[in-house]
């Protein structure tokens, strides 16, 4: 999570900070970790964190219960070494469980963190754009996975009106968890 950046979001949520979110101890480059993905607190939406943002974990703290507010995910990971190159974090089945684990949430932030992803992967062609629909919520989007059953009903995903600034800012935070430092 780097703060300060050029594209205009002043929260990143995919990099490593480096410091353990319960200690705040260093986690030293090849150190075994837990990152988790969690509601932003009141100073990082302040930050303009629209989404989920990134915290790490020392497998101690976090093995001795240590869990951040509003946890939604968590994975075991390394601490990168300096300069070693960025390899990609999430496979499809995973962005596909996310975006599916999203479709549920009510939260204006996390649908249009869920939006963003369902573009990313439509765009991916793991998801199908089938059609649209209007409804008492507002224009929702019908997609089907590929290779599903065509008798199926469609995935729907609400269009949350997004201004283009947010949606850059959740596209820049989904790109920062598609990939990693490790």
């Amino acid at each position: 999570m780097t703060k300060g950046d050029s594209s205009g979001s002043s929260y990143k949520l995919g990099r490593f900070i480096g410091t353990c979110a319960a200690t705040d101890r260093t986690l030293e480059p090849g150190t075994e970790c837990i990152a988790c993905l969690c509601e932003p607190g009141e100073a990082e939406i302040a930050d303009g964190a629209l989404g989920l943002v990134r915290r790490e974990y020392c497998l101690e703290a976090w093995e001795s219960g240590s869990r951040p507010q509003g946890l939604f995910s968590w994975w075991r990971t390394r601490m990168p070494e300096p300069d070693a190159p960025r390899r990609v974090l999430v496979d499809d089945d995973a962005l596909l469980d996310l975006f599916d684990r999203l479709g549920s949430e009510d939260d204006d932030r996390r649908r249009g963190f869920r939006w963003v992803l369902g573009l990313i992967l439509v765009r991916k062609k793991l998801l199908r754009l089938e059609g649209s629909a209007r409804t008492e919520e507002g224009d929702v989007f019908l997609l089907r996975r590929r290779g599903t059953d065509p008798a199926l009903p469609p995935i729907e995903m609400l269009d949350p009106k997004l201004e283009e600034d947010d949606a850059r800012k959740i596209a820049d935070e989904l790109g920062e968890i598609m990939a990693s430092d490790d």
